[in-house]
Order: structure tokens, then C-alpha cells, then sequence
């Protein structure tokens, strides 16, 4: 080998050494397992779009909201998505967060049942039972829900099961009621046919900020320009999924492969419902109107309760948004 191409393969692997020694490694705590609502991480980071901002994302599943919460308040994971209902109860109680990108501006919280069991609504639930992983984000919101619809949220009893168990317990009868996001709403329509009953939480007087990515504050004030091209890049994923999904939902299959193409592009398909309001149509896609928030604050302190008031706006900023990407209309 010529003295030449020595150097030049020297060169390359200098560059290449300086590439991989400028990405961060950060790690994302999902909300739950992945799934079609997740697809717009898995599209950005197969293309390479977090790589080139010098980002090595590492997706982690997710045991519900509350944990996720818990983890990235605590500091043990830098950035996770969440619930913002159940972010906001935990920043009373001292959880160290901030929402940099909303994913569900509607309330994405629904609760399902077995008409034949004779219940019809809210009021039907008071002495049943409801079944949901422990860590459920529905769990910390449900007494907004109940308040709200006039009932005692110590009417009921919840049941620990696995997020994989609540169609067969449904179906047992081992449970009177479940909790799921309204992106699976065709599993539950699938599976339980006309018998399936059903009440989005968004139709029942409630229907605060859903999921939103958040980031551990001390992590974010070291890691602002970090942090910022993170969030451009997810927004425009985000937007690039809306325009064209079954590349992004494809590449989420490629990452999951125990999932079914044609089963997420359904659920990508009902996030998109989740994800449009006058705000992601209008001013940014992923912002958090500061009305709204004001209003999801006085919902928590009101129904669930503050072990400390707060701020609400040290919960979220907007800051990092790109204003010219917008959810279609």
C-alpha cells in the first residue's frame, strides 16, 4: 500500500474516531412498550437525524407514565414521556421535570367494560372493580375523572394486572372495567365486538394535556443546545410521520419486530386525532398553550390534590420549538 492511501485511511479513521466521540449517549424512557404512537423516535433515529445532531438515542420500553416520571424527576433517566396530568402531581411532590414537547394535546385516557355487565357510564363504576398496570398514568388522574362526574374515587377498587391482561380479564370477569389509550381503541373494538363499552375521558369533562416528553431539570441546564436539537428533531419526525406514515411505522417494525405493520399504522392513525388542537394546527406542533396549562394546573390542585404548590409554568417551556412546523389541518 502506497504512502498515499496510508494517510488517507489514516485520515478516515481520524474522522471517524471524532464522530463517534462527539455523540452523546442519552438515554429516552418510553411511556410504555413501544407501539405506532412511538414510531416518529424510531423513524428519526433509523434515518440518522439524532446521529447528525451528534445524539445517540437509546429508546428504553416504559412500565407506565408514573415511573417514567419517577425516573426522569429522579434523575436516573435524562428524558422520558409522560402524562402531563401525572407530571403535574408529581412536581408537588418534588419530581425535578419539564415538558420540552407535547405529544397529545387531547386527553388520549379512556375507560372500557362489557355492556352485557349492565354498566353505562362513570356513575356505573362506584363498588367495581377497575384493572390497570400499577404505574398507570390513569390511576393518578382518576380522581379528577370521578370528582368531576360527581362520584367518590374511593368508590372503586383497583386491581394490579399487566397491560397484556386487561382484555383477558375483562372478558373473565375477573374485572369490571379497564383503562387503555384511545390509540389501541380498535383492539378493544376488535376484541370485544358490540358488547364493548366505552367513554373517552375527553367526552366526560376532562380532557387536560396527554402525554408530553420531558426532560430532568438539571439535565436540561446543562444540556440546553442538546436538548433543543432533541426536540427539533422529534418535532420534525413527528411532522414527517403525519405527511407520510408507513415509512415511519416501518421503522418502528424494523426496531420491534414482535409487531404488526398493518396493527400500528391503525394506532399511528388515531395518535394523529390525539395530536390535533387549534395550538400544535396553529401556532407549533408539540406546544403547550400556557391557558391550557393554567387550566390543567387548577384541574390536579382542585381534584387530586398538591402536596406543594408550584409555578406551573416551570413545568413546560416551548422555547425549543420550531414555530414553522405545524400539525396539518
Amino acid at each position: 500500500m502506497n504512502k498515499r492511501l496510508i494517510l488517507g485511511a489514516a485520515v478516515a479513521a481520524l474522522f471517524a474516531s471524532a464522530s463517534a466521540h462527539a455523540q452523546k449517549s442519552i438515554d429516552f424512557v418510553l411511556n410504555w412498550v413501544p407501539g405506532g404512537d412511538h414510531a416518529p423516535y424510531y423513524y428519526a433515529k433509523k434515518l440518522g437525524w439524532y446521529a447528525k445532531e451528534g445524539i445517540e438515542l437509546n429508546i428504553e420500553p416504559g412500565k407506565g407514565s408514573a415511573l417514567a416520571t419517577q425516573r426522569v424527576g429522579a434523575g436516573a433517566s435524562p428524558l422520558g414521556l409522560a402524562d402531563m396530568g401525572g407530571v403535574l402531581v408529581a412536581k408537588g411532590k418534588g419530581a425535578d421535570t419539564v415538558a420540552v414537547f407535547n405529544v397529545y394535546a387531547n386527553s388520549p385516557q379512556g375507560m372500557y367494560w362489557l355492556k352485557s355487565s349492565g354498566i353505562t357510564g362513570v356513575k356505573d363504576f362506584v363498588g367495581k372493580k377497575i384493572g390497570n398496570p400499577a404505574a398507570d398514568g390513569a390511576r393518578v388522574m382518576w380522581p379528577a375523572l370521578a370528582k368531576a362526574n360527581k362520584i367518590d374515587p374511593k368508590s372503586v377498587t383497583w386491581v394490579n394486572i399487566d397491560a397484556n391482561a386487561k382484555l383477558a380479564s375483562l372478558k373473565a370477569k375477573s374485572i369490571d372495567v379497564t383503562t387503555s389509550f384511545y390509540n389501541i381503541h380498535h383492539i378493544f373494538q376488535r376484541e370485544l365486538g358490540d358488547d364493548m363499552g366505552f367513554l373517552a375521558w375527553r367526552d366526560a369533562g376532562l380532557n387536560p394535556y396527554g402525554n408530553s416528553i420531558i426532560v430532568n431539570a438539571k439535565f436540561l441546564e446543562a444540556n440546553r443546545p442538546l436538548v433543543d436539537k432533541f426536540v427539533k428533531v422529534t418535532q420534525r419526525a413527528f411532522a414527517a410521520c403525519v405527511k407520510e406514515p408507513n415509512p415511519c411505522v416501518q421503522a418502528l417494525i424494523d426496531a420491534n419486530g414482535a409487531l404488526k405493520f398493518d396493527n400500528e399504522l391503525t394506532n399511528w392513525g388515531l395518535v394523529e386525532k390525539l395530536m390535533s388542537d387549534k395550538y400544535s394546527r396553529e401556532v407549533a406542533l408539540g406546544i403547550h398553550d400556557d391557558a391550557r396549562m393554567a387550566a390543567d394546573y387548577e384541574l390536579v390542585r382542585e381534584f387530586i390534590g398538591l402536596d406543594k404548590t408550584f409555578d406551573v409554568k416551570t413545568t413546560y417551556t416551548n422555547e425549543f420549538l420550531d414555530r414553522s412546523i405545524k400539525m396539518t389541518k
